[in-house]
């Protein structure tokens, strides 16, 4: 099989740079479906354009490529352990190509091993089958999204929607209930796997592997088709929206699946995918390791419809409340008084230099000085990608990180350092809210997964500190022009986060009532 390392590599820069036709097509029902002069319609155009962009580039949609994941079924006979090596191989290519971020971390240590290699990394999984071809799927899942994976075990009491008890219905409530806790932390408008039964482990397995459906395929069984219809119907009557935003579309897709279980047992397990639904799959011939077939369409085959312009003019006519914040260029650093003017809804554009900083970097700063003058700063939550030649290094795909992650630090960061802007996404707590107010700040939330969109306004690479933390955690220093994101936490005490949770969570009391 001297060409399965080949098809691997191809197979991995494929996931990662281009999404397929099903996942496209769901995108575009989602803006056809969204008011494009809404904060929501906005950031599903800016998504729309990032597609076009990644793969036009050939860099990664999202510059968190996850943890890749293999599932790989082999005739009886295939060299199982020679398949592996070659895997390895061609992740360690496609982390030098910059396809895929380093992301394999030691979990004591923090260390990271700059080749997506480890302990469990990257995660394969083979399965013997009668056929005589091999079936290499992949899916590569961002940490944004895999933290929003829950589970549940049933019977249950559960916030907003009451007690789920171990029936249709009281998986109904559970999977509701999970797009409602995710928010807009996952990267919404979404796509979920769920998985009926099991042990914990299995649950979860089985979760996951409902993602590897295409988007539009229909359950065979009747029970389970008819919850899926229901929950696409009604998740996206919560009113969470794209990016948490508010809006039409929270939900891209639902599939479930069920197995036997324990009879103390009732888990229902969910497995949380953001827009940017990066899965793939290649038939081979077992014996040249070469790909006869792709098992999603190309992405080429669907065109994103991503029209700036026409979105931009949709606003500038809008009679929408929503869209009436004004744009706003801010040049670092950034005064109190500036940061003070703003409200929520007002678009910020950011020129000068901006500092990436994510997990690693908030802990170090609680108890030590920071490398340079923050006063005046834009603290960027994100773990880019990033290559270097002999002229420096070079962004290659730059979208935002979860922020909630941060809540424990970035408060007492944020006045210990002057800091004045944070850029995330998903919003923060109430910690980072009463900081924005006693100290002047704002937190303005970006696109997430729009890695290739952010990654064209930054021009430089002005250095970086911290480079033992790993790429994606160190700090760096980036010279930004154009770069523009909404306020969606102000220096008033004022929070969008904080107003949608409150309004889907009225609506998610609507479906209290049995429905199967």
């Amino acid at each position: 099989m001297k060409l399965f390392e080949e098809s691997m590599y191809r197979l991995i820069v494929e996931t990662s740079t281009n999404l397929p036709g099903d996942v496209r097509r769901a995108v575009n029902r989602g803006r056809a479906s969204e008011d494009a002069a809404t904060r929501a319609g906005l950031a599903l155009t800016t998504i729309a354009q990032n597609i076009e962009m990644a793969e036009q580039e050939v860099s990664p949609i999202c510059q968190d490529t996850g943890m890749p994941t293999f599932i790989i079924h082999t005739p009886v006979g295939a060299n199982q352990i020679e398949m592996k090596k070659a895997i390895y191989s061609a992740v360690i290519r496609a982390t030098k190509d910059g396809k895929l971020r380093p992301n394999s971390v030691d979990s004591l240590t923090g260390a990271n091993s700059g080749d997506n290699l480890g302990p469990g990394t990257p995660v394969i999984h083979f399965e013997q089958w009668e056929q005589e071809k091999v079936d290499v799927r992949l899916i590569l899942k961002g940490g944004g999204c895999e933290n929003k994976n829950i589970q549940y075990s049933l019977p249950a009491e559960l916030e907003g929607i009451g007690k789920a008890g171990r029936d249709l219905d009281g998986i109904r409530k559970c999977i509701m209930h999970a797009v409602y806790q995710a928010q807009g932390q996952g990267c919404s408008a979404g796509f979920i796997g769920v998985g009926i039964g099991g042990d914990r482990t299995t649950g979860y397995d089985l979760a996951k592997q409902q993602l590897f459906r295409h988007v539009d395929d229909v359950n065979p069984h009747e029970d389970l088709a008819k919850l899926e219809d229901y929950i696409m119907e009604n998740a996206n009557k919560l009113g969470i929206g794209t990016m948490g935003f508010g809006g039409e579309v929270t939900l891209l897709g639902c599939k479930i699946g069920a197995m036997n279980r324990l009879p103390a047992s009732f888990f229902v397990s969910v497995a949380y995918n953001c827009w940017a639904f990066r899965r793939q799959g290649v038939l081979i011939e077992p014996s040249t390791g070469e790909i006869t077939d792709w098992l999603y369409e190309a992405g080429s085959e669907v065109h994103m419809e991503a029209n700036a312009e026409t979105a931009a003019s949709q606003v500038e006519s809008s009679d929408s409340d929503e869209v009436k914040g004004r744009e706003v260029v801010l040049q670092t650093p950034i005064s109190e008084d500036q940061i003070r003017s703003l409200r929520v809804g007002d678009v910020v554009v950011i020129r000068g230099e901006m500092h990436t900083g994510r997990d690693a970097l908030h802990k170090y700063l609680m108890d030590h000085d920071a490398p340079i003058d923050l006063n005046g700063a834009v603290i960027y939550h994100c773990g880019p990608v990033m290559m270097k030649d002999e002229e420096g290094w070079h962004v290659k795909a730059a979208g935002p990180t979860t922020s909630i992650r941060e809540e424990p630090y970035q408060g007492d960061i944020l006045k210990k350092f002057g800091i004045r802007a944070v850029i995330g996404k998903g919003g923060m707590g109430p910690q980072t809210l009463q900081a924005l107010q006693e100290h002047g700040g704002v937190y303005l939330n970006a696109i997430g997964g729009a890695a290739q969109y952010y990654a064209r306004c930054i021009k430089k690479v002005n250095g970086v500190d911290f480079m033992e933390f790993g790429i994606p955690e160190a700090m760096w220093h980036l010279e930004v022009d154009g770069f523009a994101a909404i306020v969606t936490m102000d220096s008033h005490g004022n929070s969008l986060h904080a107003d949608v949770s409150k309004d889907s969570a009225d609506k998610l009391a609507m479906f209290k009532e049995p429905v199967f």
